[in-house]
């Protein structure tokens, strides 16, 4: 059998594995990264790429006042009987370390989101905006041809392939017919666009995170790390003592070992596509199939089983195991189902959601966590199928679009014909067409528009917070969350409980070290990323809060291994110890 040596081994190659890798590498670490895929990138590179990290360097620039004793408050309310102080304190002193040895010593730079706000803004700690920044944009060239390996972004979210911003950048695409300045930053982008697909096969204008996986993967490899993909690991290797020392790795040459020499870090991304661990954990897949995710294929819970068999613990309490996202399910035209998350239309002007009953059930402009949870809880209550539709009548879809059929000026007849958008030219015919409570339908949509015309939504208080704000149409008055349902046709699309990565995970300490079930470090093996709990105690407190600590504990994880303390200094031994 073939063998490789290295300080530092790396199990994945989404955002806390790269992370990990460039920080060791920086602190003049051998590193390797495998993935068992072919591409590199994990769930990060088909995900928003937002990154929660209070007292970041870009809000501090731009004059956000936080502070950690306030972010830990916020979580401590957030996480209630989950608070593990030990690990929260150490992601609030080492997240803002982390960007900044990031901004000053890769590839990786940031931009803040000044509007994005906790999901929860008014508890105890929470923030109007300031905490939450994602990778700028980058340039697909700069990665070379290694560009052919970086996992492409979830095509549900671009549009034909075009990776869309934030924010600015969003709103234009809104407003596209509407606003000559907007219809010629779309089309400017638009060319470019069509100027990479001819030279180069794919978007070279990398953003969220696509351009954090490449902004990261560019750090490592001006570092000398390799990444290899098509390289699952099959087993740990542990000395006599129990001691972690390595993996048995399938490549595509052969089987390698690969010896460890500081530490193995587990981060392969969670159990979001391993139907197993999701009949155990997700009440509403009983049979462990009755869920969407739009995470890679690949990420069926390897990290959790490989750390297990070498005595890992994995938590399995919380009271979440999953980062709840509503999904809906777009047909492609080959007949398969495409997974789209709904972030954004959840909080525009005139559209809702109701359950089968033909009832609203919440705010649907709170966090899609928040939103999922009552998802649940009401469909569990009315004995119904755990689903729920948007509703919006045509000037609304056409202003802003339904899930993934798009707005003006983009066709949607092919989303009608596959089943994907359901329209009826009354709201009875749209009830009696998705199964809903017909004159339950009327009675639910003209309570709501009784209010919605002064921009009120007493029942669920729609656009009262300034995360719900953040997300809506800034140009709608009074509420930009709220606008009344009123002229036909009418359209709804269905809804089911997806995920954005999961919670539960590898029980790990303040140094991202793995633990057994006597709360003991297993000695040379970490978790990051979706493979360890979440410090987040099974709630969503904000946008990135799983990017967030990600980094975070990958600079930590790839400190710890190279020995260097807290505040920079390289200690005496050469092996750290537990």
């Amino acid at each position: 059998m073939k063998e490789h040596s290295c300080d530092v081994l790396v199990v994945g190659s989404g955002a806390g594995g790269l992370s990990t890798a460039v920080v060791a590498a920086h602190h003049h670490q051998q590193v390797l990264v495998v993935e068992k895929e072919p591409v590199f990138g994990g769930t990060t590179a088909r995900s928003g790429g937002w990154m929660w990290i209070p007292g970041n360097a870009p809000g501090k620039r731009a004059g956000v006042e936080d502070s950690a004793e306030k972010a830990k408050t916020y979580l401590k309310y957030e996480t209630g009987e989950f608070f593990d102080e030990a690990r929260v304190d150490a992601f609030l002193e080492n997240g803002p370390n982390a960007v900044d040895f990031f901004e000053n010593n890769t590839a990786l730079q940031f931009d803040l989101g000044p509007t994005f706000a906790d999901y929860h803004p008014d508890a105890p700690g929470g923030m109007p905006g300031g905490r939450s920044i994602v990778a700028k944009p980058f340039d697909g060239r700069e990665l070379g041809d290694e560009i052919k390996r970086l996992r492409p972004p979830l095509a549900e979210i671009t549009v034909l392939g075009m990776m869309i911003g934030s924010g600015k950048e969003l709103l234009h695409f809104f407003n596209v017919t509407r606003s000559p300045i907007s219809a010629l930053f779309v089309s400017g982008l638009f060319a470019k666009f069509l100027r990479d697909r001819v030279f180069h096969g794919r978007a070279m204008r990398l953003m969220n995170g696509n351009a954090l996986v490449a902004r990261l993967a560019k750090s490592c490899f001006d570092k000398g790390v390799p990444i290899w993909t098509r390289s699952p690991v099959r087993k740990l290797i542990r000395d006599e003592s129990g001691r972690v020392t390595g993996a048995l790795v399938d490549t595509p040459t052969g089987a390698v070992r690969v010896h460890a020499n500081k530490g193995v870090v587990m981060a392969a991304g969670g159990f979001p596509q391993d139907p197993v661990r999701r009949k155990k954990l997700f009440p509403h897949a009983p049979s462990g199939y009755e869920h969407a995710s739009p995470a890679p294929p690949g990420n069926t819970g390897d990290g959790l089983r490989l750390a297990e068999k070498a005595g890992a613990s994995v938590q399995e309490d919380l009271p979440h195991a999953a980062a709840w996202v509503p999904i809906s399910r777009p047909v492609w035209s080959d007949g398969t189902q495409g997974t789209f998350p709904h972030f954004v239309d959840r909080s525009k002007p005139g559209i809702i959601a109701v359950t089968r009953s033909g009832r609203r059930f919440v705010n649907e402009a709170n966090s899609y966590h928040d939103f999922c949870q009552a998802m649940y809880k009401h469909c569990t209550e009315e004995q119904a199928e755990v689903c729920a539709f948007f509703i919006a009548d045509h000037r609304t879809f056409r202003k802003y679009g339904l899930g993934f059929a798009k707005p003006t000026p983009m066709p949607y007849k092919a989303h009608l014909k596959s089943g994907y958008l359901i329209r009826g030219k009354t709201l009875r015919e749209l009830a009696e067409k998705i199964g809903a409570d017909p004159a339950q339908l009327e009675k639910t949509v003209a309570e709501f528009n009784r209010h919605a015309k002064d921009g009120n939504d007493p029942e669920f208080h729609k656009g009262s917070t300034a995360y719900n704000r953040s997300l809506g149409d800034p140009e709608h008055k009074p509420n930009p969350c709220i606008a009344p349902i009123q002229r036909g046709p009418y359209y709804a699309v269905k809804l089911v409980i997806g995920d954005l990565g999961t919670f539960d995970g590898l029980r790990t300490d303040e140094n991202a070290q793995v633990l057994d079930e006597k709360g003991k470090v297993i000695t040379g093996l970490y978790a990051v990323g979706n493979d360890a709990a979440s410090i987040m105690g099974g709630n969503y407190p904000g946008g990135g809060i799983t990017l967030g600590p990600a980094v975070t504990f990958g600079y930590i994880a790839a400190r710890h291994m190279a020995g260097v303390s807290q505040h920079g200094r390289r200690k005496s031994v050469g092996v750290v110890a537990s």
